[in-house]
């Protein structure tokens, strides 16, 4: 069976990044892939702020890793780069934990000004990681994500398909390999 996880980068679950995870995993999961959540935030901060890579969390959430063949790499964009939240935790993965996996970055940013972060910020983390099959970004800007008044949100179609194009390009690169 294929695995992917979800790395996510951002500081909460209730933001606008939290929608396209869902719709990525729920995308997934249609295609019969087991997948996994990493919403670092939720890791514990001493052990990603120190470093510690024998923390039983980290090593956890590394394990899963090892054992997938889809990674998708989920950051909002703040700054012009993705998350330090996002970093600490790179930083703890061996290195070459990516190699051979096929890697789907994607972010969500206030302007379209900082398209460019997933090509001259992430990408060049991710191919120091080992990542050599690395798919298009999809880049999403948040006011395509409407939070809808009794909970939950809206994405506009243009993203949603833009965003299911590159998921069908991620299953065809996960073919070739």
């Amino acid at each position: 069976m294929t695995k992917a996880v979800i790395i996510n980068g951002s500081n909460s679950k209730s933001s606008r990044v939290m929608a396209i995870h869902e719709k990525v995993k729920n995308h997934l999961m249609a295609q019969g892939v087991e997948v996994h959540s990493n919403y670092i935030h939720e890791l514990p901060a001493v052990d990603l702020i120190t470093a510690n890579f024998a923390s039983e969390s980290i090593q956890l959430e590394n394990k899963w890793i090892e054992e997938v063949q889809i990674v998708v790499i989920l950051t909002p964009i703040y700054k012009a780069s993705f998350t330090g939240i996002l970093k600490t935790y790179l930083d703890l993965l061996p290195q070459k934990a990516l190699h051979g996996k096929v890697i789907l970055p994607i972010a969500v940013g206030g302007s379209i000004g900082h398209l460019l972060a997933l090509e001259y910020a992430l990408k060049p983390v991710l191919a120091v990681l080992g990542a050599t099959s690395i798919s298009h970004s999809v880049y999403i800007v948040d006011k395509q994500i409407i939070r809808l008044d009794e909970g939950g949100f809206a994405i506009e179609e243009e993203a949603i398909s833009r965003l299911e194009a590159e998921l069908e390009q991620l299953r065809q690169l996960l073919i070739a390999n």
